[in-house]
């Protein structure tokens, strides 16, 4: 393994790509909802609803994430997050209902929930406090450069696949970083 000094930098990278792909995951649902409402008929109710009940699971996994990498670590923490929501990312490619749509973005936002309470535990485990900002301030910014990448790549994969399969592809991305993750990650 690298020395602390300049691991960590490669630490932010996992971290910041670990962002990157929690926001494509989450903004994926809006940039289809136009071929999707049709297909199931959903009224601004429906979708409205779809999005609370992420909204909800999200803050709930926040807190149970929190509670979960503090017991079990910032490896094994992120790692059961991302799987998680990756697994549920791909999930909605199965579904046939609004109510399985929900059920899904539920999951999501469980899983969703654990992005954020690891990634700041891995720059507090990694990072002196001095440089702990900028370490937090470049994995946060994989927010929005997967609310920049969504909008690209996801009409591309629509087209090629169908939204189904877009779903099932922006959610397997997880699984590529938990290869990396398992391999290149530790606690200090």
């Amino acid at each position: 393994m690298e020395k602390p000094g300049t691991y960590r930098w490669t630490v932010v990278a996992l971290l910041f790509f670990a962002t990157t792909i929690n926001y494509l995951d989450r903004q994926i649902i809006g940039l289809l909802k136009p071929v999707i409402e049709v297909e199931f008929g959903w009224s601004e109710k429906d979708y409205a609803n779809i999005v609370m009940v992420f909204s909800m699971a999200y803050a709930l996994g926040l807190f149970l994430f929190g509670r979960f990498v503090d017991k079990f670590g910032t490896k094994i923490g992120y790692l059961v997050s991302i799987v998680a929501w990756s697994i549920a990312a791909m999930m909605h490619g199965l579904v046939n209902t609004t109510a399985g749509f929900m059920g899904v973005r539920a999951f999501l936002g469980l899983g969703e929930g654990g992005n954020f309470p690891s990634a700041i535990k891995s720059v507090a485990e990694w990072f002196p406090k001095k440089e702990r900002a900028l370490a937090t301030g470049i994995f946060n910014s994989g927010a929005n450069i997967g609310a920049v990448v969504a909008p690209i790549a996801v009409p591309l994969l629509l087209v090629a696949y169908g939204w189904r399969m877009a779903f099932v592809l922006t959610g397997a991305v997880g699984f590529i970083w938990v290869f990396f993750w398992w391999i290149y990650y530790e606690v200090p």
